[in-house]
């Protein structure tokens, strides 16, 4: 009988561990992805020419800030465009200073294994 009161105690306490886990995840809190739960903010690009255009991204696949971090430095790289990314909108604000087709955005975006489910441009 104390064996089985025992065991319960022990289910009970591994539960509440990963309910713990899984609420920090699903906040965007978590290490998922490979970002440990220290995950630094990627840094803003700053573009050096006149802003032409701004577009939002709207991605599906991003849970942690890790995620956003990635799609960042991957958006960053493209030359003549800066992106800023909202976890919570699950969506990349693009700034352009010259012309680049959403197609290359887009392909880099998935690349990295998200999906992008709308293109808007921002007046």
């Amino acid at each position: 009988m104390t064996s089985n009161i025992i065991i319960i105690g022990i289910l009970i306490i591994i539960m509440l561990i990963s309910l713990r886990g899984c609420i920090k995840h699903f906040k965007g809190e978590g290490g998922c992805c490979g970002g440990g739960s220290k995950t630094v903010k990627e840094p803003d690009k700053k573009l050096s020419g006149k802003i032409i255009m701004t577009k939002k991204f709207k991605i599906d696949g991003m849970h942690c800030e890790n995620c956003t971090n990635r799609v960042k430095r991957m958006i960053n790289r493209i030359e003549g465009v800066s992106a800023k990314l909202s976890l919570k909108k699950k969506e990349a604000v693009v700034s352009y200073e010259k012309e680049v087709a959403d197609s290359v955005i887009v392909k880099e975006i998935e690349s990295l294994g998200y999906t992008v489910s709308e293109v808007l441009e921002v007046k």
